[in-house]
């Protein structure tokens, strides 16, 4: 008997201030219609209620958060500040950036410069296309991992 079998993956949603690219994100990964679990992972309280509003099925915030929930889930979404320690005006402790880049998750990053680190190839490109390509990463990879 042949059964498709359709994952539910777990994507964590990083993100801090006021978590303006992580709404953003969150609206268009929601967009896509896949089965889908969308944690929201804020730096302050702030970036996670925004990010719950914009559709994440579950929220938390903090050190603590990111650090425990950094190897339970699949797929880590974000700027790419998150794996830069003290970035983000200080937001991203360095037990966070660690924690997320030891991750086994995939780490889907967005590129922006503002954590002094510059992508080569990235500077004339916009923010809504490059949260678009970030999702269709997102798919791409979802789409790989049916059975």
């Amino acid at each position: 008997m042949n059964r498709l079998v359709v994952l539910r993956l777990k994507v964590a949603i990083i993100d801090g201030q006021g978590g303006g690219i992580g709404k953003r994100l969150i609206e268009k990964i929601k967009s896509t219609n896949l089965p889908l679990e969308l944690i929201a992972l804020g730096t302050n309280s702030l970036a996670t209620s925004g990010m719950i509003k914009s559709g994440a099925n579950v929220g938390a915030t903090g050190e603590n958060s990111i650090v425990v929930n950094a190897d339970k889930i699949d797929v880590i979404m974000g700027p790419l500040a998150i794996i830069v320690p003290n970035s983000i005006m200080g937001e991203i402790t360095p037990k966070m950036a660690h924690a997320i880049g030891n991750s086994r998750a995939l780490k889907i990053l967005i590129p922006i410069s503002r954590c002094n680190v510059e992508i080569a190839g990235t500077k004339n490109v916009n923010m809504n296309d490059l949260l678009d390509y970030a999702v269709k990463e997102l798919v791409s990879f979802y789409n790989t991992k049916k059975y």
